[in-house]
């Protein structure tokens, strides 16, 4: 059986750069353990397979794999998704330009709005299908040692090291320097398996606010070493996790708070995503993950 499918590269407006995404588009008949060997073939951080919705209003229903298991969210697959079906056709612009989706993920409906310019999807913003929750700060000096780092090298006075998330959890690590940043490694995996014990997902975000770089907020980097992928070159539910993180940390009550994240320059694959975080009387009440994406690649995949 052959099915059609594309890839794209995702938090990027040109090609070899972001984060590289395969969907497999009319994916109605597979079951699990054929995506996941299809998943694997690719090789990508991730690959999508788009299904019928189970409520006609939404779009379409997705299931998302890394190369070794599935995933109940994730950023760079719905941006990228929500972009191709509405370049091909799936979704019109209203007066404002704009056109309001629904994606079904395992982790709940994700809502999508997609912004045309001159009759083209151009861009794309996700509002994660959770609440931004986190947990306490840990302690750091096991964290460091998992990641090959000094204790100094983790922010003290910050709100991670802690797990967050929006619809997939992260451990999220803050560092000092864009240098630490570049020195990480989840080098030890007694070490990694153990602070990440309590993750349903293996998953871990390191991020800097002290970027260098004006209109860059955050540099970030995610590795998932139990997940099949060494190291994301973007990580958009991250970055909605991230989003409520700091909002939460923020003394500011109320209003719409953005940050502009660059992450997979260490991997020469630069990303750039802008993450947003809604409060309301001090509570986090949503986050939401905004990106371009370019095609690369078309063609058929034999599946049986």
């Amino acid at each position: 059986m052959r099915h059609r499918f594309v890839t794209l590269d995702v938090f990027t407006d040109r090609r070899f750069a972001g984060n590289p995404l395969a969907v497999l588009l009319e994916a109605a008949g597979l079951e699990a353990g054929r995506m996941q060997a299809i998943a694997r073939e690719f090789g990508y951080p991730e690959t999508v397979f788009v299904l019928p919705p189970d409520d006609p209003a939404h779009l379409a229903r997705l299931r998302i794999f890394t190369p070794t298991l599935e995933v109940p969210f994730a950023g760079h697959p719905t941006i990228g998704t929500a972009l191709h079906l509405a370049r091909d056709g799936r979704c019109t612009p209203g007066p404002d330009g704009r056109a309001r989706i629904v994606l079904e993920e395992n982790a709940g409906p994700v809502p999508v709005t997609v912004l045309f310019e001159e009759g083209r999807p151009v861009r794309a913003e996700l509002t994660a299908p959770q609440r931004p929750r986190h947990g306490p700060r840990l302690e750091r000096e096991a964290v460091a040692r998992a990641l090959g780092l000094a204790t100094a090298d983790i922010v003290a006075d910050g709100p991670a090291p802690c797990v967050a998330g929006a619809g997939l959890s992260f451990l999220m690590v803050e560092l000092r320097s864009v240098d630490a940043l570049g020195r990480a490694r989840p080098v030890n995996p007694e070490t990694v398996a153990a602070v990440l014990a309590d993750l349903q997902e293996p998953l871990l975000y390191l991020f800097t606010r002290a970027t260098g770089t004006p209109g860059i907020e955050v540099r970030a980097r995610m590795f998932a070493p139990g997940a099949g992928v060494a190291e994301d070159p973007a990580t958009g539910s991250a970055a909605a996790a991230l989003a409520g993180l700091l909002a939460t940390a923020d003394p500011r009550t109320d209003g719409d708070l953005a940050w502009h994240i660059e992450q997979g320059v260490e991997m020469g694959r630069p990303s750039f995503l802008a993450a947003h975080a809604l409060k309301r009387d001090g509570l986090v009440v949503e986050a939401r993950v905004a990106g371009g994406a370019v095609g690369v690649m078309e063609g058929t995949i034999e599946t049986a």
